[in-house]
């Protein structure tokens, strides 16, 4: 079970990476290729998205279901580990959000310089004629 979180982490630690290094100062045409090479990387990388909803609905499911253990009847060691699982499920519903929303933010910063690439273009040419 540990696997898919796993893949969700790396995939979350990419995509800072990825964010970082499209924040970062560069010259022009490092950044343009950069930011090439990261657009064509992006549509494959979509899965991401549904993959982390998969996830949280695996993680509502679960809670729903879950049996609590808050009473007398539950020893110390049950009340830990309902504890324990309860802050794991936190921590993953914040992978998962983190995933979606680094995806998009690499996405509009992409997109952005794809925009300010193509108004550049279209200043030259008037600046030619």
């Amino acid at each position: 079970m540990a696997l898919q979180w796993m893949i969700l982490t790396y995939l979350v630690a990419a995509e800072a990476v990825i964010a970082v290094l499209l924040t970062l100062p560069s010259p022009k045409l490092l950044k343009y290729r950069l930011v090439s090479l990261i657009s064509l990387l992006l549509q494959p990388a979509l899965f991401v998205v549904p993959f982390a909803g998969f996830q949280l609905l695996d993680i509502y499911w679960k809670m729903e279901h879950r049996l609590m253990c808050t009473g007398e009847t539950c020893t110390a060691a049950e009340r830990d580990r309902y504890e324990k699982s309860i802050y794991k499920a936190q921590r993953n519903v914040i992978l998962c959000i983190s995933a979606c929303l680094l995806y998009w933010c690499v996405y509009r910063v992409c997109k952005f310089y794809k925009e300010i690439q193509s108004l550049e273009e279209v200043e030259k040419r008037y600046k030619d004629q």
